[in-house]
């Protein structure tokens, strides 16, 4: 089956474990319909880089997952009609990568290309 990462962005007015519940409502579309969810991250409230729907901030969430066209097609079709989800980025991958998600790790983790001194 072919993979997919997904990137949603719910309400700031909600609360962790109402995002966190919407994560777990989408996975289980996903399984229904054939599908499964190899790995989701909460990354929690963060701002955003300009107003969407009247809202400074989201709760942002990620998902990778291993299900069929179908499958996706029908998952983000509930989240564009969910009153808490404001936007939802779909990518088709080739394969997953191991860890953390960039978002997730630390910002001394992270590899730092060398600028050039003038």
């Amino acid at each position: 089956m072919p993979l997919y990462e997904h990137v949603m962005i719910a309400r700031q007015d909600l609360s962790s474990t109402q995002a966190e519940g919407l994560i777990e409502h989408f996975s289980t579309v996903l399984s229904d319909n054939g599908g499964k969810v190899v790995e989701h991250e909460y990354w929690g409230v963060k701002t955003m880089a300009y107003k969407i729907n009247k809202n400074r901030k989201g709760h942002f969430a990620f998902l990778r997952s291993d299900a069929p066209a179908a499958a996706v097609q029908e998952m983000e079709r509930l989240m564009r009609l969910h009153d808490d989800v404001m936007r939802v980025l779909t990518i088709k991958v080739d394969a997953h990568e191991e860890g953390p998600s960039v978002q997730m790790q630390k910002r001394d983790d992270r590899e730092r290309g060398e600028r050039p001194r003038r």
